[in-house]
Formats: C-alpha cells, structure tokens, sequence
C-alpha cells in the first residue's frame, strides 16, 4: 500500500517522445484516409 502514495518520476524526454510518436501517427492514419478517399483503396498500388 506505500507505493500508492509514492509518485513516479518520468523523464521529461520521454513524454516529448511520447507525444511526436503520437502526432506522428495520427498523420499517418490521415494519410490513409486519405489516400482511401481519393483512391478507394487501402493500399495504392497493391489491390
């Protein structure tokens, strides 16, 4: 039950990198989106 009132120490560097993978990510998923809207498909070149 101590670790409970204990707080955790998080590198700051790692919630940056946390945050970019995050960013970076949903670019991608709307790059997907949107190169199913234009194309209608999920993967250009492939189906």
């Amino acid at each position: 039950m101590e670790n409970q009132n204990q707080k955790r120490n998080i590198d700051p560097q790692k919630i940056i990198a946390e945050k970019l993978n995050g960013r970076f990510a949903l670019l991608g998923l709307s790059a997907l989106v949107g190169a199913y809207i234009t194309t209608g498909q999920i993967i250009p070149g492939i189906v």
